[in-house]
């Protein structure tokens, strides 16, 4: 089984969880299919897409992320086995995009995808050491079971998309 349809399986046993793979080109269609306005994001951390041109609000305010109902940000690891993306805290505001809005759409390239914990940490490990230290990592929507009965969105989206792009990386 590849990365991709590991993770793919992994996120589809998640709930409130879904996933699409696509290409670079088609990442804008895909993107507006999974949003619902009001749309805020940070930034994406690659060269094959970005948010130009999209209905996203970049460097929202704190009344555009209260008001948001979907938070796009890109992650440059995610965890197959898991279902897993790592949400680095930048400067572009990718955690903030995250976790405040009902909705977190994430991207994710193919090759960013690692099979394992181990290979995930390593790749952290590598990332500490260049001086990047600051990742959430995240599998699938917020969830407490802290009083009682599961509920979601308590700490974080309710809902997560994760957008896988293909590349030749």
């Amino acid at each position: 089984m590849s990365a991709v349809q590991q993770f793919q399986r992994s996120l589809s046993e998640l709930a409130d969880t879904e996933s699409t793979v696509t290409t670079p080109e088609e990442f804008p269609d895909v993107l507006e299919a999974a949003i619902e306005q009001p749309a805020v994001g940070a930034e994406l951390p690659f060269d094959s897409v970005s948010l130009d041109g999209t209905d996203v609000t970049l460097d929202p305010s704190p009344d555009q992320l209260r008001e948001a109902e979907t938070g796009v940000s890109g992650s440059r690891l995610g965890i197959a086995s898991l279902g897993t993306v790592a949400v680095e805290s930048r400067s572009a505001g990718d955690e903030f995009v995250s976790l405040y809005p009902e909705t977190h759409v994430v991207a994710v390239r193919e090759s960013d995808l690692r099979t394992d914990l181990k290979s995930g940490f390593e790749w952290l490990d590598e990332e500490f050491e260049d001086g990047n230290r600051s990742f959430i990592l995240a599998t699938g929507p917020s969830a407490t079971g802290d009083m009682g009965a599961l509920v979601q969105g308590v700490h974080g989206p309710e809902r997560v998309h994760v957008i896988i792009i293909q590349d030749n990386e």
